[in-house]
Formats: structure tokens, C-alpha cells, sequence
């Protein structure tokens, strides 16, 4: 692109995360012009890796869903997509145990198992008396499930959003349509569970893992759902080579369509088309080169050239909480009033470490989580043998936990340094807890706080995730895709149905299916 000269597109996606590199395929699949604009040197987002030496280190995200490929079925979104899109999908492996769960209580850890049968007696052994409480919730789990799968438009902004939103319902989703103001607290109450402290323990740590929020404030409709995703006919998949290898696919998914990714290309302001019919400008700075940007660990500085692209579409995949600064005063002021009240996501602190392979238990699954007290709830992956993260006879080792993300910024050097400091002791503690490592046994070790991640996704405070699961916020109550802006379109994390890949990769789906019908083409993968 020259940088002298304003470039023209159909569209311009603006991110290039899982949620950007799938809506930009689909559109350039559909024969649009596309332009993905990435501030980073590379893509993945949340879902990107980075290396150190001979490590190769998931930034975030280190599981996917949605890879299953059912007979008869459409199978999992990944793969849908990757069919509709003509490429392969990544080489993966399903992972089970999907997690192991040490509620450090002196008791045998949970392991939620792939099988539906081990994972029910597993289940009840574990939490005796609660069968009820997992019937209720698959029933909601198969309901949802299958109204997903028919591509609902929510929530509806217009005639054609209700349309597909009517004609995905059915009799079982009017059912569990009576739980949507409830919380999965308020089902343990409603099967007589409210009282069994340890399975209220289990869910808290499970569903703040995929909803950013404990029983009592994600939402039933959600959270049976996320409860069953390790269990056939889903799963959770391990990757071959890294998490980047998912956006490499859809990075080639992109080419092969004739779509355009711009690499070190930071937006820095969307310009309204100023008469009908007239473009969208979307406006920014290229960075000055690789070598900086990975020296610091992060996106483009925007201290190179200028760029510019006009375009009839523009769909955004990063936080709304980008907004305000993106549109200025072109922003609708009740809609700029909603954006800036949105519920605060969280941060994370990420430890990425090395170990040798014979330091570890024999029996380590690839995915653990250990309540504590300090740092808090810990989410640990650890690398297999030969999947391309770590040299033969060694591992890697993530450990991530929840923070509020705000106070990281607030500090002065020194203070943060030191905090960051007491941080990384609480989580090797824990670690060592859990893994049986001592302090000596690390090849490697860093901590990721709030500041390192705003820097590397380009997320503000370095916030992980969307806006949390919670009754208020999903489905019909959350942030639309379709905004007030004509020819402005939303997704990502904070667009229904939530976070993970699967999620923002759904609501991609879901932006285009929109955009796309306003040209009169029908998107059905």
C-alpha cells in the first residue's frame, strides 16, 4: 500500500485476531475487496505466540474449540469455516483429560474426561447428589447447542437480525429460553445443590476460566454450554506447533481469496462517510520497521508513514472500548455513553516458563488449574512432547491468573517492579505446589502483567477478555454487532456469544452473514 496514495476497498477489518483473519476470509470468499489492517508484525492477536530462544510461548489463549468434525453434522465453527473457506485445518490432538482441577482440599483433583460416560462418573463420584444439577444442564447444553448451530443473529437491530433470530428458534430453545435472567448459582439452587460447597468451588474456578465470572454471575444459557465443551461430540484441541498455527491457516484462507493483510498498519481514525453512498476513511500509521517492534515485545508504534484506505464497510474486531477514540465526535453520543459505561473486563498475569520434561510428573495432563488464595485461581498449560513449543526432553509452562488490570498502570517504575516481582513469587510457589518443581528448575522464566499485554494486543489496560458472561450482558442483552453507524460492524470477544476462539469466530460469522445480506448475498457455511 502507498503510503502517498489513499488505497479502495469493499471492506476494511480492522484486527487481525482470530475474530479480523475469519471475517476477512469470509468476506473475500463472498468475491469482496478486502484490506485486514494489523498493528502488530504479525497476526493472532490474544491467540498469537511469541519465542525465546528455543521456546515457543502461546501469548494467551493455548486451547481451541470447535475443530470437531462430526458425520452428518456440521461439525465444530473451526471447521465448518475451514471448509467453507478451502483450506485444511491445523494438525490437533483433543485433549483428556480437557483439564485437571486441584481444589486444594486435601482431595483427589477433578478430571474432566472426553468421554461423557467417565466424565458423568467422574462427576459423581466427585460431587455426590448432584445429578440433577448436570441433567438441568445438559438439557440447557443440547438446546443451546442447537440453536447455535442454526446462526441466530443476536441481539436484533433490524427486520432481517429478528428474521434469523425467529427462524433459529425451536420448542427446546423456547424452554430454556426461561432460564436467561438466571445464573448457573441459581440452578444448583433450583436442583437442591446450592448448599455442596466444593462443587460451588469447581464452578467458580471453571466458569471465571471461560465466562470471567464465578456461578453467581455467568449466565445459565452460557454456562451449561461452556460446562460441556470438553465432552464428545466437542472437545478441546492442543495444537501442532503453537496457537499461531490457527491463524495461519486463515491467514492463508485470506490469500487464497484474494484478500490484502497489512502487517504494522495501526488505525488511528474511522471517518464516516459524510453524504449517503459515500466511503468510509480509515486512517493510521505504519510502523518503521520489525526489529523495533520485537525488540519491545509489541504492536506498531505508529512512528512511521501514514496511511489511508476508503471504504463502503469497515468491521471492527477489537473492544468497543476502542471506539470513542476511533470515531471522535462522529461517535452517537447515547452510543458513546454506552461504550464508556460497559462493564470493565479483567487482566491477567502470565507466567511463561521452562522446565525439563523429567522434572514433571509422568502423568501431567496438558491442562491444570489450582485454586489459591494468592495469586488467586491458576490456569496452567504445559507443552507435550515433539508439539513444536519446546526442545525434545524439555516443556513450557503457562500459568495465567485473573488481576484487576487498571492499577498495573498506575504505578511508578520502582513500585511496579517490585509488585511484579511479589507476583512471580506467589505464582512459582503455587507452581511448584502443583508440579512438584523447585525453584532451581527452571531454564526459563518472565511474567506478563497488564502493561506487557496492552502492548503486544494493543488492548486497552490490557484487558484478556470480553465483558463477562453475566445474564445482563449475553445474548439479547449484550452489545450488538450491527452498530448505530451505518456500514460499522462489531466482532470479537465482547459480541455475542463471548470469548475463545470459538466464540469470537462465531461472531465473525455472524457480522458477515449481516453485512453481506445488506448486498443481497446470503453467507451459509
Amino acid at each position: 500500500m502507498d503510503p502517498s496514495e489513499t488505497a479502495r476497498a469493499d471492506v476494511v477489518v480492522v484486527g487481525a485476531g482470530i475474530a479480523g483473519l475469519t471475517a476477512a476470509g469470509l468476506l473475500a470468499k463472498a468475491g469482496l475487496d478486502v484490506e485486514l489492517l494489523e498493528a502488530h508484525h504479525q497476526s493472532g492477536g490474544c491467540a498469537g505466540t511469541f519465542r525465546r530462544g528455543p521456546y515457543v510461548f502461546d501469548v494467551g489463549a493455548t486451547q481451541v474449540a470447535g475443530l470437531e468434525q462430526a458425520d452428518g453434522t456440521p461439525g465444530g465453527i473451526h471447521a465448518r469455516l475451514f471448509r467453507h473457506l478451502e483450506v485444511a485445518p491445523p494438525p490437533a490432538v483433543p485433549l483428556d483429560p480437557g483439564c485437571v482441577v486441584d481444589l486444594a482440599d486435601g482431595s483427589e483433583p477433578v478430571r474432566l474426561w472426553r468421554d461423557p460416560a467417565r466424565w458423568r462418573q467422574e462427576r459423581l463420584r466427585q460431587f455426590p447428589g448432584s445429578d440433577r444439577f448436570w441433567g438441568l444442564c445438559e438439557a440447557i447444553h443440547h438446546a443451546s447447542w442447537a440453536f447455535a448451530a442454526r446462526d441466530p443473529v443476536l441481539p436484533p437491530r433490524s427486520w432481517w437480525d429478528l428474521g434469523q433470530l425467529l427462524g433459529a428458534l425451536g420448542p427446546a430453545t423456547l424452554a430454556s429460553g426461561l432460564f436467561t435472567a438466571a445464573t448457573v448459582a441459581d440452578l444448583l439452587w433450583l436442583t437442591g445443590c446450592g448448599h455442596d460447597r466444593r462443587l460451588r468451588r469447581f464452578l467458580d474456578l471453571q466458569l471465571k476460566l471461560y465466562s470471567q465470572e464465578p456461578a453467581d454471575r455467568t449466565a445459565a444459557l452460557y454456562g451449561a454450554t461452556v460446562l460441556a465443551m470438553v465432552q464428545e461430540p466437542l472437545g478441546l484441541w492442543h495444537l501442532q506447533g503453537s496457537m499461531q498455527a490457527l491463524s495461519d491457516r486463515l491467514e492463508q484462507a485470506l490469500a487464497r481469496h484474494g484478500g490484502r493483510l497489512r502487517l504494522r498498519h495501526r488505525v488511528e481514525r474511522l471517518q464516516p462517510p459524510e453524504r449517503p453512498k459515500a466511503a468510509w476513511r480509515v486512517t493510521g500509521r505504519r510502523s518503521s520497521g520489525r526489529r523495533r517492534e520485537e525488540r519491545q515485545g509489541r504492536g506498531a508504534a505508529g512512528d512511521g508513514r501514514g496511511f489511508g484506505v476508503e471504504a463502503a464497510e469497515v468491521v471492527v474486531s477489537l473492544p468497543p472500548q476502542t471506539l470513542p477514540a476511533l470515531l471522535g465526535q462522529a461517535l452517537p453520543s447515547d452510543y458513546r455513553r454506552r461504550l464508556e459505561n460497559l462493564h470493565e473486563p479483567s487482566g491477567a498475569l502470565v507466567f511463561y516458563g521452562a522446565v525439563e520434561r523429567r522434572r514433571l510428573p509422568a502423568d501431567v495432563p496438558s491442562h491444570l488449574q489450582r485454586d489459591a488464595v494468592a495469586p488467586g485461581s491458576l490456569f496452567v498449560s504445559v507443552s507435550q512432547e515433539g508439539d513444536g513449543r519446546a526442545p525434545a526432553g524439555q516443556a513450557t509452562v503457562i500459568a495465567s491468573v485473573f488481576t484487576p488490570a487498571r492499577s498495573w498502570f498506575a504505578e511508578e517504575e520502582t513500585a511496579y517492579q517490585a509488585r511484579k516481582n511479589e507476583a512471580m513469587g506467589a505464582i512459582l510457589r503455587e507452581l511448584e505446589k502443583l508440579l512438584g518443581v523447585g525453584t532451581s528448575d527452571w531454564l526459563h522464566r518472565e511474567l506478563a502483567t497488564p502493561r506487557g499485554f496492552a502492548g503486544w494486543t494493543g488492548r486497552p489496560w490490557g484487558y484478556v477478555g470480553g465483558l463477562g458472561q453475566h445474564p445482563s450482558r449475553f445474548g439479547p442483552f449484550g452489545l450488538a454487532s450491527r452498530t448505530p453507524l451505518e456500514g460499522l460492524w462489531l466482532c470479537g470477544d465482547a459480541i455475542h456469544p463471548g470469548e475463545g476462539t470459538a466464540g469470537v469466530s462465531l461472531s465473525a460469522l455472524m457480522a458477515c452473514r449481516q453485512l453481506l445480506a445488506r448486498r443481497g448475498v446470503e453467507l451459509r457455511p
